[in-house]
């Protein structure tokens, strides 16, 4: 599994993903109950006096397009329920790359381990050849059997680090964690730098805050149209018929029609709310914007300095060490030096390939945390 298949596989299968793609139907509901239209009601009077019996049918009507201003709103919350799902989707992007570069780190660290043990044991071979050649104390050995020991620990316990890492991948893709899990991917494999301007400009677009601020203020709108339209009075039309009215008609027609007078209250405090929301929401916008731009940057200019480490690193750290290790060797089996100072440039290397390994995985991290505030991939 390389990565654009953990990806896609998250996209489609992440349970937290599913449910909150269940939503969607709730925005559909919503729909359907703002389109709906007042019922009719039914009455029937029976009295004393005449006219003895009546039937009335009182049938709302909306005026001023309250139902379509309805839909309105609705399909705003609709749009605001993709965005929400957009956002969670571009969260599970990230967590999903990390964690596989997290597995890859791991599986590399466990590579380094088994080569620092194997390196510790070839070190211990040529200790013991030496002292059976009477070259060296047996003080060598011992320390060079502890290396070993020591090798061998760092070994066991990385492996056990590779198994957390997949398993915790294996939870996101929404697998089986005793299944095993085929990674091939590489860690160095480092995405190539976009241009600041470039990924600004992006993030104008696509920020998660800036889309939810905006879709807020959409829908917002929306509501206060709604509002609005609200001091428009319905009428209520009420046709009927009375019965049994002796001696002047046995049946006959009724009629009457009802309106609300807007006389105190026109809708005044609705409508002054959603005002003073799209204010706050506009000036909102214009904070988010500027945070986003900062973030941004301040995101690109850290990616830039972990890739650059990851680059220091491979060309000139390791090397050196790699080579200085090589000079040890030599010098130690030609007896020009101790075993201590043989050992301590093990040790070095060792710590400096961990320290490369991890500036790979957090320059692979630190991209990852660059996209989810552009809110768009980016390779």
């Amino acid at each position: 599994m390389d990565l654009r298949t953990a990806l896609i596989t998250a996209q489609s299968n992440n349970l937290e993903l599913r449910a909150a793609r269940q939503q969607r139907a709730i925005a559909v509901a919503g729909i359907t109950t703002a389109g709906l239209l007042p019922n009719p009601t039914f009455s029937f009077v029976a009295a004393k006096d005449t006219p003895h019996e009546g039937i009335t049918v009182d049938i709302p009507l909306e005026l001023g397009g309250k139902r379509g201003k309805r839909l309105a709103v609705a399909k705003e919350e609709q749009n605001s329920i993709e965005v929400d799902v957009s956002v969670l989707e571009r969260q599970i992007r990230r967590r999903t790359r990390q964690a596989f570069y997290q597995a890859v780190a791991a599986q590399a660290e466990t590579s380094q381990a088994k080569s620092a043990l194997e390196l510790s044991t070839r070190t211990r071979d040529m200790v013991q050849a030496r002292y059976e050649a009477g070259d060296v104390a047996q003080l060598d050995v011992i320390q060079a059997e502890v290396e070993v020991a020591k090798a061998s620990a760092d070994f066991e316990t990385a492996a056990q680090a590779q198994k957390s890492a997949e398993v915790l991948l294996a939870g996101l893709l929404s697998r089986s964690i005793s299944a095993p899990l085929s990674i091939s991917g590489k860690l160095d494999e480092l995405p190539p730098p976009p241009t600041l301007d470039g990924v600004t400009a992006q993030a104008m677009q696509s920020n998660a805050d800036l889309q939810k601020s905006t879709q807020d203020l959409k829908t917002e709108e929306k509501r206060l149209t709604l509002a609005k339209s609200q001091r428009i009075p319905n009428i209520d039309l009420q046709p009927g018929l009375d019965f049994n009215s002796p001696p002047e008609f046995h049946e006959g027609g009724r009629g009457g029609i009802s309106v609300a007078i807007p006389l105190f209250n026109r809708g005044q405090g609705d409508i002054a709310l959603s005002n003073a929301r799209l204010n706050l929401l506009r000036l909102t916008i214009e904070s988010q914007r500027l945070n986003a731009s900062a973030q941004v940057a301040a995101a690109y200019f850290d990616f830039a300095a972990k890739l650059h480490q990851a680059e220091q690193y491979r060309k000139s750290i390791l090397p050196q060490n790699e080579k200085l290790l090589s000079m040890a060797e030599d010098s130690y089996q030609s007896g020009k030096t101790n075993l201590l100072i043989l050992i301590d440039a093990q040790r070095r290397l060792n710590d400096v390939r961990k320290t490369y390994l991890d500036s790979l995985f957090v320059a692979q991290s630190s991209f990852a945390a660059l996209e989810e505030v552009v809110g768009a991939p980016l390779d």
